[in-house]
């Protein structure tokens, strides 16, 4: 029987970060990843790569995480401040204070410590010039707060890091899933059953750090959990994330934690895949609708488009989507935001209609002519003229609808127009978990399972309702490296 100190289930971002950390610290490590090599990564793989983390200016951040940085290229950019109270203030904002005090200030003080970690493991960082900056005045004036990314997006980040752990000596199986946790009468954590190419096999591990994912990938848990209808939602991700983990743990006793009836969802191209593809990537997000209009199959706005940055609310509105009849949006532009739209409205794969004319759009969408007429005009006539600027919450609103859009209100009246047809994608599920601040998966009494850690989407707490951008991956590394430093602790100390 194969003896490992520890062993990561899991290879996404979270895992490997808990994998570098428990080598790190003296451990053997064996990492798990139920996909084969070629779909590897989680869903990871699949996002741009952003990170959220606190930090006061670009000077500040480019001496240690940007610091591949040229000095005229640090005199191009105008990076707001992000410090943790700005953090802080955010994530509760988004969640309605619903966030677990404890878990939030644990994200928030590790996360420049842990981007610090990772530059110097090798992970290269940039500025996201592309998709959170406006050219002002020859300068990018970034905003949101998801500011930087690795380099190659999600797939360059797990490439860097799979990279790493072969570097350290990490073991990797491909193709090898985690079926039965195994614990002594003791109730510690002795090894786990694993599914492989060559059949099921029993591996011995003083512990485990469980990094595989929530259960977006799996219409019935997401029937169950979130509500009828989202069996019929598209995943974003990758198809491997069943909630396996969290059966496993939960089959021994652990307890189930956060917003179970909750995930990350966006608005995502309707003619997208069942599950992410891998050429593609997030590039079927559909995100620049602050600068157009959002209607349904009826013709009717339904949300405040305007009501916070896109990295505020971009989670929320792809639930209400869901809400809507056929489960379909339709984000709107004209001439003067057009210019404005994200790199992912130009993918050949888009689903798109133009026309000169309201009427025409319709008519190319296949929705009634004179309901939407009738809302554009409504709109257009309820628009307050004001100063528009994309990089802030301008506060150029509408008066008298319902609802308003509260900012970057333009009225929609240069042709030709745009359309873009989208539905939901889910992303992951933010139900999951309990863990203490070491790491350990707790039980239904809240005591510890010896030798059971968590990381990653699998970890309830932390996101309730609504999510802001790029703290995803940050929490993956930082609760990824906690478990990863407190499993290899565990597992060398009771050798």
């Amino acid at each position: 029987m194969s003896s490992y100190d520890v062993v990561i289930v899991g290879a996404g971002n979270a895992a490997l970060t808990a994998a570098l950390a428990a080598r790190e610290n003296g451990a053997t490590v064996l990492i798990l990843e139920k996909a084969p090599e070629h779909e590897k990564g989680g869903n990871s793989y699949f996002t741009a790569g952003g990170f959220r983390f606190c930090y006061d200016n670009i000077e500040d951040v480019a001496t240690d995480v940007l610091t591949d940085l040229s000095e005229a290229e640090r005199q191009q950019i105008v990076l707001p401040n992000h410090d943790r109270n700005v953090f802080y203030n955010t994530l509760m904002k988004v969640t309605r204070h619903q966030a677990n005090e404890d878990m939030a200030w644990r994200l928030i003080d590790n996360s420049r410590p842990t981007m610090v970690w990772l530059r110097q493991h090798g992970i290269r960082f940039i500025p996201m010039f592309g998709r959170q900056s406006f050219l002002v005045d020859g300068k990018h004036h970034f905003y949101g707060g998801v500011n930087i990314e690795a380099v190659g997006g999600g797939a360059g980040l797990v490439e860097a890091e799979l990279q790493r752990v072969r570097q350290l000596g990490c073991e990797i199986r491909y193709n090898t899933a985690a079926t039965r946790l195994i614990q002594d009468k003791d109730r510690r954590i002795t090894g786990l059953e694993i599914s492989g190419p060559d059949g099921y096999e029993t591996i011995s591990a003083r512990a485990i750090v469980l990094a595989c994912g929530g259960f977006e990938s799996n219409p019935e848990m997401r029937a169950r959990y979130l509500g009828p209808g989202w069996d019929l939602a598209r995943v974003r991700g990758t198809r491997h994330n069943m909630g396996d983990g969290i059966k496993m743990a939960i089959d021994i006793g652990a307890r189930a934690y956060g917003n179970w009836s909750g995930c990350h969802s966006v608005g995502w191209d309707i003619s997208s895949p069942e599950y992410g593809d891998y050429e593609v990537l997030d590039n079927f997000q559909k995100h620049s609708y602050p600068w157009g209009i959002m209607v349904n199959t009826d013709g009717k706005r339904f949300v405040d488009e305007g009501e916070d940055l896109r990295n505020h609310t971009y989670v929320r509105f792809g639930r209400e989507i869901m809400n809507q009849p056929n489960r379909t949006a339709i984000q709107i532009f004209d001439q003067k935001t057009i210019p404005l739209l994200r790199d992912e409205y130009r993918i050949r794969q888009v689903t798109k209609v133009a026309s000169e004319s309201i009427e025409g759009l319709a008519r190319e969408l296949e929705i009634s002519e004179t309901a939407l007429k009738e809302t554009v005009n409504e709109f257009n006539a309820a628009c307050v003229p004001g100063n528009f600027n994309p990089s802030i919450l301008d506060g150029v609103t509408t008066e008298g609808l319902s609802p308003n859009k509260t900012n970057w209100a333009l009225p929609i009246n240069e042709g030709p127009f745009e359309a873009y047809v989208t539905t939901t994608g889910v992303t992951f599920t933010f139900g999951g978990l309990k863990i203490d601040d070491k790491g350990t998966v707790q039980d239904s009494s809240d005591r510890s399972i010896p030798g059971l850690f968590a990381a990653g989407e699998l970890v309830g707490g932390l996101f309730y309702e609504n999510y802001p951008g790029g703290s995803g991956l940050m929490a993956g590394a930082v609760y990824g490296k906690i478990a990863g430093e407190n499993a290899a602790g565990y597992a060398i100390g009771n050798s």
